[in-house]
């Protein structure tokens, strides 16, 4: 509930505060009085786009300031915490204009960006009028209003949900025909380098295991004729001999030698040890220099091959192994593709039966609730002395979406046997002006906290219709808020807050005020709204008369 609007520098407003109440506030005064500034400035605070030239010629920059009542479960306490803002019990909106046209915006304190103040704004405030573009005017929100109406938020979250589910089936599929038309394209190719890699089978770290086996095998003749000879010449003809001969004879003088030649003997007998580890290691060495001519070649054509593999594919030769599980892989997809493309065809078939079936019945749900809306607008219609008048909510086939198949309109015929046609291009702006009212109060169940606005929505009608209009009004502020500009005075007399907006020029400078009014300055008001600038005694009598 809007409960205070500061205004200072904006067009002709110096300074101006106001304080609402709630239930039905009525806005008064003569045309050009500043009654439509109230309305930029409240809708430049709830950052909707307008006028850019709002700041008072000669100011620096122009504010203000709206402050609203927030009760627990208060939609605007999720726009709240979603944009990571402040909350409470209470919700403070400031915006400040600059000269240049420079814009901030402030949320109980905390700055914010004018996409957050809309958001906010529409779970706040409704503005209703004859150009209103915002609200039931707008063809393009009559689904969501008709879908409010009904309550059928259950019904769409499982349409939403087909939907997407469906959407993922479809990019699913689509991803799938690509990759396997990818593969098919390259299927040649693949069959051709499986069998080739096949056949090949090289391992990780082959390549580097055959070069070492190909560069010993090349040496080999060349060293192994020294080593064989470095193995006669430790063997039994050489070292071997010579030491064993030495120990032989050093044992055989030993006990005479005072103990002198333990040492030398058991050094002697260790180096026998390590001489025998020696030769057999040579041995083995020779072992491993001794092959068949035919290794050498058989080692180097599967070098050479896994080599020029390798160049053909342009990968290391230790990642042929990998490649070729990959492109087996990939021939193994492209055999069972035709299988897994069926089954994922299947899936979307299912996902768009289901989403087909939840559109349907929300196609039905719709229609069925459209009728129920038109019996109670047109229900409305009569208190507003339009009771030949005709209202009739259209569901129409569209472009399948995320919110059902259908398109929603409200089309309306003011007398029998007229043509019907949308709500906003209706010719009369005081039928226009009834319709909306009608639509608007059948609507505002389940809008708790949301403040209404209506700005000369009884434009265009008079006597017994514009005090019609005025209770319906009144009805409609009961259990909510209502603000309402207007020039009649029947329903300037159903108020329970009234205002005047007035115009003054001092010292060559044009300011609005608005002035709250008691009750005998209502009297006076009302009576000017009657007669005009000379206010009679039969007018306020007839003003004391509306006001009861």
């Amino acid at each position: 509930m809007l409960r205070g609007l500061d205004i200072s520098d904006m067009l002709i407003i110096d300074r101006l505060e106001l304080a609402f109440q709630p239930g039905l506030n009525v806005l008064t005064g003569e045309t050009g009085a500043g009654k439509s500034i109230l309305l930029d400035s409240l809708g430049f605070v709830l950052g909707w786009r307008g006028r850019a030239d709002l700041v008072r010629q000669g100011a620096d920059h122009g504010e203000v300031t709206a402050w609203f009542d927030l009760p627990e479960g208060h939609p605007a306490h999720g726009v709240l915490e979603e944009a990571g803002l402040p909350g409470g019990d209470e919700l403070i909106l400031r915006r400040i204009n600059t000269a240049d046209g420079r814009k901030t915006a402030w949320v109980n304190d905390r700055r914010c960006s004018g996409e957050v103040l809309r958001a906010l704004s529409e779970t706040l405030l409704e503005l209703h009028g004859q150009h209103d573009d915002r609200g039931l005017l707008n063809p393009r929100g009559h689904r969501a209003i008709l879908d409010e109406f009904a309550g059928l938020e259950t019904q769409k979250s499982k349409v939403r949900k087909t939907w997407s589910t469906m959407g993922k089936a479809r990019k699913t599929l689509a991803a799938a025909e690509d990759a396997m038309q990818a593969i098919r394209d390259e299927e040649e190719f693949l069959r051709h380098a499986v069998a080739e890699l096949g056949a090949l089978a090289p391992l990780p770290g082959e390549e580097a295991d055959l070069d070492t086996k190909r560069r010993m095998m090349q040496g080999a003749e060349r060293i192994r004729e020294d080593i064989v000879r470095a193995y006669q010449t430790l063997g039994q003809d050489g070292a071997e001999a010579s030491m064993g001969n030495a120990i032989r004879w050093l044992d055989g003088v030993a006990d005479k030698a005072e103990g002198h030649l333990e040492a030398p003997i058991g050094a002697l007998n260790r180096a026998m040890v390590e001489l025998d580890e020696a030769m057999e290691g040579i041995v083995a060495c020779i072992d491993t220099l001794s092959f068949n001519p035919a290794d050498l070649e058989d080692t180097e054509e599967r070098l050479f091959a896994i080599r020029a593999m390798a160049r053909k594919h342009d990968v290391q030769a230790d990642d042929l192994a990998a490649l070729t599980d990959t492109l087996t892989k990939k021939l193994a997809a492209l055999d069972a593709g035709d299988a897994d493309l069926a089954d994922l065809r299947i899936a979307l078939q299912d996902a768009e039966a289901s989403y087909a079936q939840a559109a349907d019945a929300l196609t039905a749900m719709r229609q069925k609730q459209g009728a129920k809306l038109d019996k109670a607008v047109t229900s409305e219609l009569a208190p507003l002395k339009m009771e030949r008048a005709v209202f009739t909510t259209e569901v129409t086939a569209e472009t399948p979406g995320p919110d059902g198949q259908d398109a929603v309109a409200f089309c309306v015929a003011t007398n029998p046997g007229a043509p019907s046609g949308p709500l906003n291009k209706i010719a009369s702006g005081g039928e226009l002006s009834r319709f909306l009212l009608a639509l608007k109060v059948c609507l505002a169940g389940g809008q708790a906290g949301l403040t209404m606005i209506f700005d000369e929505i009884d434009r265009g009608v008079g006597g017994a219709t514009a005090d019609a209009v005025g209770r319906r009004l009144a009805a409609l502020a009961e259990d909510g808020q209502v603000l309402v500009v207007t020039h009649s005075p029947q329903v300037a007399a159903l108020g329970a807050h009234h205002w005047r907006v007035e115009k003054s020029v001092a010292k060559g400078m044009t300011t609005s005020r608005v002035v709250p009014l008691d009750q005998d300055e209502r009297v006076d008001e009302i009576a000017r709204m009657l007669a005009g600038d000379t206010i009679t005694d039969e007018a306020r009598g007839a003003a004391k008369a509306l006001l009861g």
